[in-house]
Protein backbone atom coordinates (compact mmCIF):
# COMPACT_ATOMS: atom_id res chain seq x y z
CA UNK A 1 0.00 0.00 0.00
CA UNK A 2 1.27 3.48 -0.92
CA UNK A 3 0.68 5.83 2.01
CA UNK A 4 -0.87 9.28 1.62
CA UNK A 5 -1.56 10.29 5.23
CA UNK A 6 1.16 8.55 7.22
CA UNK A 7 4.89 8.00 6.84
CA UNK A 8 6.31 4.56 7.63
CA UNK A 9 10.04 4.22 8.21
CA UNK A 10 12.27 1.48 9.61
CA UNK A 11 15.75 2.25 10.92
CA UNK A 12 17.93 0.40 13.44
CA UNK A 13 15.18 -2.17 14.17
CA UNK A 14 12.65 0.57 15.03
CA UNK A 15 9.56 1.28 12.91
CA UNK A 16 8.25 4.84 13.12
CA UNK A 17 4.68 5.61 12.06
CA UNK A 18 4.19 9.36 11.61
CA UNK A 19 0.68 10.75 11.18
CA UNK A 20 1.22 13.06 8.24
CA UNK A 21 -1.51 15.65 7.68
CA UNK A 22 0.26 18.53 9.42
CA UNK A 23 -1.85 21.16 7.65
CA UNK A 24 -4.94 19.54 9.28
CA UNK A 25 -3.20 18.88 12.63
CA UNK A 26 -3.12 15.21 11.56
CA UNK A 27 -6.90 14.91 11.84
CA UNK A 28 -8.01 11.30 11.61
CA UNK A 29 -9.71 9.97 8.47
CA UNK A 30 -10.77 6.57 7.15
CA UNK A 31 -7.73 6.67 4.89
CA UNK A 32 -5.43 7.27 7.85
CA UNK A 33 -7.08 4.38 9.70
CA UNK A 34 -6.54 1.99 6.78
CA UNK A 35 -2.94 3.10 6.37
CA UNK A 36 -2.14 2.75 10.07
CA UNK A 37 -3.62 -0.75 10.19
CA UNK A 38 -1.56 -1.69 7.15
CA UNK A 39 1.58 -0.25 8.76
CA UNK A 40 1.03 -2.35 11.90
CA UNK A 41 0.54 -5.41 9.70
CA UNK A 42 3.80 -4.60 7.96
CA UNK A 43 5.69 -4.09 11.22
CA UNK A 44 4.40 -7.35 12.70
CA UNK A 45 5.48 -9.28 9.59
CA UNK A 46 9.02 -7.88 9.67
CA UNK A 47 11.38 -9.71 12.03
CA UNK A 48 13.77 -6.78 11.68
CA UNK A 49 11.28 -4.52 13.51
CA UNK A 50 11.68 -4.83 17.27
CA UNK A 51 9.57 -1.84 18.41
CA UNK A 52 7.18 0.73 16.96
CA UNK A 53 7.02 4.47 17.64
CA UNK A 54 3.90 6.47 16.71
CA UNK A 55 4.13 10.25 16.48
CA UNK A 56 2.72 13.19 14.53
CA UNK A 57 4.13 15.52 11.87
CA UNK A 58 4.16 19.24 12.59
CA UNK A 59 2.85 20.73 15.82
CA UNK A 60 0.11 18.18 16.62
CA UNK A 61 -0.07 14.49 17.35
CA UNK A 62 -3.68 14.16 16.15
CA UNK A 63 -6.50 16.68 16.50
CA UNK A 64 -9.16 13.99 16.47
CA UNK A 65 -11.64 13.15 13.73
CA UNK A 66 -11.61 15.27 10.59
CA UNK A 67 -14.67 17.54 11.00
CA UNK A 68 -14.67 18.88 7.43
CA UNK A 69 -18.17 17.47 6.85
CA UNK A 70 -19.47 19.96 9.45
CA UNK A 71 -22.35 19.25 11.86
CA UNK A 72 -23.16 15.98 10.08
CA UNK A 73 -19.61 14.63 10.35
CA UNK A 74 -20.70 11.71 12.54
CA UNK A 75 -24.12 11.21 10.90
CA UNK A 76 -24.11 7.75 9.35
CA UNK A 77 -27.38 8.45 7.50
CA UNK A 78 -26.00 11.13 5.21
CA UNK A 79 -26.00 10.28 1.51
CA UNK A 80 -22.23 10.02 1.00
CA UNK A 81 -21.98 7.41 3.77
CA UNK A 82 -23.36 4.51 1.80
CA UNK A 83 -20.88 2.26 3.59
CA UNK A 84 -22.59 3.05 6.90
CA UNK A 85 -26.16 3.33 5.65
CA UNK A 86 -26.12 -0.33 4.60
CA UNK A 87 -26.76 -1.20 8.25
CA UNK A 88 -30.15 0.52 8.12
CA UNK A 89 -32.94 -1.86 7.15
CA UNK A 90 -35.76 -0.96 4.77
CA UNK A 91 -38.11 -0.34 7.69
CA UNK A 92 -35.67 2.17 9.21
CA UNK A 93 -34.46 -0.07 12.03
CA UNK A 94 -30.74 -0.65 12.51
CA UNK A 95 -28.95 -3.98 12.25
CA UNK A 96 -26.63 -3.44 15.24
CA UNK A 97 -24.55 -6.52 14.39
CA UNK A 98 -23.78 -5.27 10.88
CA UNK A 99 -20.06 -4.73 10.25
CA UNK A 100 -20.90 -1.43 8.56
CA UNK A 101 -21.52 0.34 11.86
CA UNK A 102 -18.14 -0.53 13.37
CA UNK A 103 -16.18 2.42 14.74
CA UNK A 104 -13.00 3.18 12.80
CA UNK A 105 -11.02 4.10 15.89
CA UNK A 106 -11.95 0.75 17.39
CA UNK A 107 -10.77 -1.11 14.31
CA UNK A 108 -7.39 0.58 14.78
CA UNK A 109 -7.06 -0.01 18.53
CA UNK A 110 -8.11 -3.64 18.17
CA UNK A 111 -5.32 -4.05 15.61
CA UNK A 112 -2.82 -2.42 17.98
CA UNK A 113 -4.12 -4.63 20.81
CA UNK A 114 -3.08 -7.70 18.79
CA UNK A 115 0.31 -6.25 17.78
CA UNK A 116 3.35 -8.44 18.46
CA UNK A 117 5.79 -5.55 18.90
CA UNK A 118 6.04 -2.99 21.72
CA UNK A 119 4.33 0.27 20.75
CA UNK A 120 5.51 3.64 22.07
CA UNK A 121 3.46 6.82 21.60
CA UNK A 122 5.63 9.94 21.25
CA UNK A 123 3.01 12.64 21.75
CA UNK A 124 4.50 15.76 20.22
CA UNK A 125 1.49 18.07 20.50
CA UNK A 126 -2.30 18.19 20.88
CA UNK A 127 -3.99 14.78 21.00
CA UNK A 128 -7.77 14.90 21.37
CA UNK A 129 -10.64 12.57 20.54
CA UNK A 130 -9.32 9.60 18.60
CA UNK A 131 -5.92 11.29 18.81
CA UNK A 132 -5.77 10.25 22.46
CA UNK A 133 -7.95 7.12 22.45
CA UNK A 134 -5.76 5.47 19.79
CA UNK A 135 -2.84 5.80 22.22
CA UNK A 136 -4.58 3.74 24.89
CA UNK A 137 -3.81 0.49 23.07
CA UNK A 138 -0.14 1.48 22.92
CA UNK A 139 2.20 0.31 25.65
CA UNK A 140 4.07 3.44 26.75
CA UNK A 141 3.07 7.07 26.23
CA UNK A 142 5.78 9.75 26.31
CA UNK A 143 4.82 13.39 25.85
CA UNK A 144 6.33 16.69 24.86
CA UNK A 145 5.78 19.75 27.03
CA UNK A 146 3.61 20.91 24.10
CA UNK A 147 1.24 17.95 24.36
CA UNK A 148 -2.41 18.49 25.21
CA UNK A 149 -5.01 15.78 25.74
CA UNK A 150 -8.78 15.73 25.62
CA UNK A 151 -11.48 13.07 25.75
CA UNK A 152 -13.80 15.65 24.21
CA UNK A 153 -16.64 13.38 23.10
CA UNK A 154 -19.31 14.60 25.54
CA UNK A 155 -18.70 18.20 24.39
CA UNK A 156 -19.51 17.12 20.83
CA UNK A 157 -22.61 15.22 21.92
CA UNK A 158 -20.84 11.91 21.35
CA UNK A 159 -19.53 9.06 23.52
CA UNK A 160 -15.95 7.75 23.73
CA UNK A 161 -14.84 5.35 21.00
CA UNK A 162 -11.82 3.26 19.95
CA UNK A 163 -12.55 0.75 22.76
CA UNK A 164 -11.53 3.46 25.25
CA UNK A 165 -14.25 2.46 27.72
CA UNK A 166 -12.22 -0.76 28.13
CA UNK A 167 -8.69 0.68 27.93
CA UNK A 168 -8.92 3.98 29.80
CA UNK A 169 -10.10 2.79 33.24
CA UNK A 170 -7.45 0.06 33.19
CA UNK A 171 -4.73 2.64 32.62
CA UNK A 172 -5.81 5.54 34.86
CA UNK A 173 -8.52 4.06 37.12
CA UNK A 174 -12.28 4.44 36.88
CA UNK A 175 -12.56 7.74 38.78
CA UNK A 176 -10.01 9.56 36.64
CA UNK A 177 -11.44 8.04 33.46
CA UNK A 178 -14.93 9.23 34.36
CA UNK A 179 -13.77 12.74 35.26
CA UNK A 180 -11.95 13.24 31.97
CA UNK A 181 -14.78 11.77 29.86
CA UNK A 182 -17.59 13.49 31.79
CA UNK A 183 -16.04 16.95 31.48
CA UNK A 184 -14.54 16.55 28.01
CA UNK A 185 -12.00 19.20 28.87
CA UNK A 186 -8.60 19.57 27.22
CA UNK A 187 -5.72 19.30 29.71
CA UNK A 188 -1.97 19.63 29.65
CA UNK A 189 0.87 17.17 29.92
CA UNK A 190 1.30 17.76 33.65
CA UNK A 191 -2.27 16.68 34.41
CA UNK A 192 -1.84 13.70 32.08
CA UNK A 193 1.27 12.68 34.01
CA UNK A 194 -0.39 13.14 37.39
CA UNK A 195 -3.39 11.12 36.23
CA UNK A 196 -1.27 8.22 35.01
CA UNK A 197 -1.99 8.62 31.30
CA UNK A 198 1.63 9.25 30.29
CA UNK A 199 4.96 8.04 31.65
CA UNK A 200 7.12 11.16 31.34
CA UNK A 201 7.27 14.68 29.90
CA UNK A 202 10.14 15.87 27.70
CA UNK A 203 11.27 19.05 26.04
CA UNK A 204 10.14 18.93 22.40
CA UNK A 205 13.60 18.23 21.01
CA UNK A 206 14.13 15.38 23.50
CA UNK A 207 10.89 13.47 22.82
CA UNK A 208 11.82 11.32 19.81
CA UNK A 209 15.34 10.57 21.12
CA UNK A 210 13.75 9.40 24.39
CA UNK A 211 11.27 7.19 22.53
CA UNK A 212 14.07 5.73 20.41
CA UNK A 213 16.22 5.12 23.48
CA UNK A 214 13.42 3.10 25.07
CA UNK A 215 12.89 1.18 21.84
CA UNK A 216 16.63 0.50 21.63
CA UNK A 217 16.73 -0.81 25.19
CA UNK A 218 14.11 -3.39 24.21
CA UNK A 219 15.72 -4.25 20.87
CA UNK A 220 19.24 -4.61 22.27
CA UNK A 221 18.50 -6.68 25.36
CA UNK A 222 15.48 -8.92 24.83
CA UNK A 223 14.32 -11.68 22.44
CA UNK A 224 11.53 -10.78 20.06
CA UNK A 225 9.50 -13.97 20.68
CA UNK A 226 9.44 -13.47 24.45
CA UNK A 227 8.50 -9.80 24.07
CA UNK A 228 5.65 -10.70 21.71
CA UNK A 229 4.35 -13.27 24.17
CA UNK A 230 4.73 -10.93 27.15
CA UNK A 231 2.82 -8.17 25.36
CA UNK A 232 -0.09 -10.47 24.60
CA UNK A 233 -0.03 -12.11 28.04
CA UNK A 234 -0.35 -8.80 29.87
CA UNK A 235 -2.90 -7.22 27.56
CA UNK A 236 -5.09 -10.32 27.20
CA UNK A 237 -4.99 -11.04 30.93
CA UNK A 238 -6.21 -7.50 31.66
CA UNK A 239 -9.71 -8.81 30.97
CA UNK A 240 -9.39 -12.29 32.51
CA UNK A 241 -11.96 -13.25 35.15
CA UNK A 242 -9.62 -15.31 37.37
CA UNK A 243 -5.85 -15.67 37.97
CA UNK A 244 -6.17 -19.29 36.85
CA UNK A 245 -6.38 -17.96 33.28
CA UNK A 246 -2.98 -16.31 33.76
CA UNK A 247 -1.61 -19.48 35.36
CA UNK A 248 -2.60 -21.50 32.29
CA UNK A 249 -0.86 -19.12 29.92
CA UNK A 250 2.19 -18.66 32.17
CA UNK A 251 2.59 -22.42 32.47
CA UNK A 252 2.42 -22.99 28.72
CA UNK A 253 4.92 -20.22 28.16
CA UNK A 254 7.41 -21.52 30.71
CA UNK A 255 7.10 -25.06 29.35
CA UNK A 256 7.46 -24.04 25.69
CA UNK A 257 10.17 -21.41 26.08
CA UNK A 258 12.23 -23.43 28.57
CA UNK A 259 13.72 -25.58 25.80
CA UNK A 260 14.10 -22.78 23.26
CA UNK A 261 17.31 -21.53 21.71
CA UNK A 262 16.56 -18.10 23.18
CA UNK A 263 16.53 -19.39 26.74
CA UNK A 264 19.73 -21.38 26.24
CA UNK A 265 21.39 -18.23 24.88
CA UNK A 266 19.92 -16.03 27.62
CA UNK A 267 21.31 -18.22 30.40
CA UNK A 268 24.67 -18.81 28.70
CA UNK A 269 25.21 -15.11 27.99
CA UNK A 270 24.43 -14.26 31.61
CA UNK A 271 26.86 -16.86 32.95
CA UNK A 272 29.54 -15.81 30.46
CA UNK A 273 28.95 -12.12 31.19
CA UNK A 274 28.45 -11.12 27.56
CA UNK A 275 25.62 -9.55 25.52
CA UNK A 276 23.02 -12.06 24.38
CA UNK A 277 22.35 -12.80 20.72
CA UNK A 278 18.87 -14.25 20.70
CA UNK A 279 18.22 -16.35 17.56
CA UNK A 280 14.45 -17.02 17.57
CA UNK A 281 12.16 -15.11 15.19
CA UNK A 282 8.48 -14.26 15.45
CA UNK A 283 7.95 -15.36 11.85
CA UNK A 284 8.89 -19.01 12.56
CA UNK A 285 9.45 -19.65 16.26
CA UNK A 286 6.26 -18.72 18.07
CA UNK A 287 5.20 -21.64 20.31
CA UNK A 288 2.51 -24.04 19.18
CA UNK A 289 0.00 -22.89 21.81
CA UNK A 290 0.01 -19.33 20.40
CA UNK A 291 -2.51 -17.76 20.01
CA UNK A 292 -4.25 -19.23 23.05
CA UNK A 293 -7.39 -17.10 22.77
CA UNK A 294 -10.36 -17.31 20.44
CA UNK A 295 -10.69 -14.37 18.08
CA UNK A 296 -13.68 -12.23 19.05
CA UNK A 297 -16.24 -11.51 16.36
CA UNK A 298 -18.34 -8.37 15.98
CA UNK A 299 -21.97 -9.41 16.39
Amino acid sequence: MAYEQIVYEVADNIATITLNRPEKLNAFTATMMDEMIDAFDKADADDNVRAIIVTGAGRAFCAGADLSAGPRTFDSTREERADRRSAIRADGSVDWSNEAIRDGGGLLTLRIFDCLKPVIAAVNGPAVGVGVTMQLAMDVRLASENARFGFVFARRGMVPEACSSWFLPKIVGIAQALEWTFTGRVFGAEEALEGGLIKKIYKPEQLIPAARALAREIADNTPQVSVALIRQMLWKMAGADHPMEAHKVDSRGIFARGSSADVREGVASFLEKRPAKFPDKISKDMPAYFPWWQERKYS
